[in-house]
């Protein structure tokens, strides 16, 4: 693997540890790296903070003094998963920063497809007389910020489905009674998903048999705000979904539109028709960048059969149970599997 690879790769890493925080801002790493030794490094804070650049700078600031770091940075490659935004947001440009460093090189992994940046950014850097290499590792790059990519040219929300089934292909009993699939690994795991995401979503008939939570309570990290599609608002108030505040919760109806808060209900006029299609452009139009389908079946299928998700995560347990509701089809193979305890898990994409 070649030295610029393996610097990108480092970014790569950094640029994870965003995951459930920035967005909607891209997952971002940067290296600086000065006569073949990492200086500083840093990654994206959270939304409205710092971006990968600038913590990288800071931190070899920290490590080496105001003047010696910037005495280094003359001779130093910077290196970054994305290019370097060339406009003013929340932050002033990093194109403008590396520039004021006067890096002698930047390497970047991908051009970040934002209008306002896209390609601005390597040309600022380069019209300063600065060297810039670009596409190293760039698949992984692009697919690091899959969510971000996604959102700026479908104009919606990354979307992935997840469900748990039997061995024998059933998601749940025949009498909607509640009965669990996967194991205690699996569960845990899920709640990281959980956290990874801006949203989660599910049908009005999940929420009443199931009454999930939709936390992340076996998890380390943010919950997700959360999704219900609930035509005639036939879900209780007092079930788990309405009593937590500390994120919002989304009602997509054919009754009302009401925002108090955290809770937030959305009337689509003739509900039925292109139902997905209009629950993710709203979404899209309130910033939430990634969403995870829970279900049930009913919820899952609308979506699978609109062609509208990109990554589906199927639990299959160590049961069987000969009858009960079917779980959905992909009509796929799956991409991935792996084992999770005593499950496994197989993972498909939309491509």
């Amino acid at each position: 693997m070649q030295a610029d690879e393996v610097y990108i790769r480092r970014c790569l890493e950094l640029a994870a540890l965003g995951a459930g925080s920035v967005s909607p801002n891209p997952m971002v790493g940067a290296v600086i790296v000065q006569a073949d030794k990492i200086i500083g490094e840093g990654y994206t804070s959270p939304y409205g903070g710092p971006h990968a650049e600038v913590n990288a700078v800071q931190h070899a600031i920290h490590l080496w003094g105001k003047e010696k770091a910037e005495e280094l940075f003359k001779t130093a490659t910077i290196y970054v998963s994305l290019e370097p935004c060339a406009h003013f947001g929340k932050t002033p440009p990093c194109a403008d920063l590396l520039i004021s460093c006067q890096f002698q090189k930047v390497v970047v992994g991908c051009l970040d497809p934002f209008a306002k940046v896209n390609g601005l950014g390597v040309q600022k850097l380069r019209e300063a007389g600065i060297g810039v290499v670009v596409g190293v590792s760039e698949q992984a790059c692009q697919w690091m910020n899959r969510r971000f990519f996604t959102r700026i040219a479908k104009h919606r929300p990354y979307v992935i489905l997840k469900w748990a089934e039997t061995m024998d292909g059933y998601f749940a009993p025949k009498d909607s009674m509640q009965k669990w699939i996967s194991n205690a690994a699996s569960k845990q795991l899920v709640h990281k998903w959980r956290a990874e995401e801006d949203a989660i979503l599910v049908g009005a008939h999940t929420a009443i048999v199931d009454n999930p939570s939709l936390t992340t309570r076996y998890w380390t990290g943010k919950s997700p705000k959360k999704v219900l599609i609930d035509k005639n608002l036939s879900v209780p108030l007092d079930a788990q979904m309405f009593l937590t505040e500390a994120e919002d919760l989304i009602v997509f109806n054919a009754e009302k539109t009401d925002w108090k808060g955290h809770l937030k209900y959305i009337q689509l006029e003739n509900f039925d028709l292109y139902l997905p299609q209009n629950i993710l452009y709203q979404l899209y139009l309130m910033d939430i960048q990634s969403i995870i389908i829970e279900g049930g079946v009913k919820t899952l299928n609308h979506f699978i059969q609109a062609g509208l998700w990109d990554e589906a995560r199927v639990i299959v347990g160590n049961s069987n149970w000969n009858e009960g509701l079917k779980a959905p089809n992909l009509d796929k193979i799956p991409q991935e599997e792996m084992a999770v305890g005593d499950d496994k898990l197989k993972i498909y994409f939309n491509n």
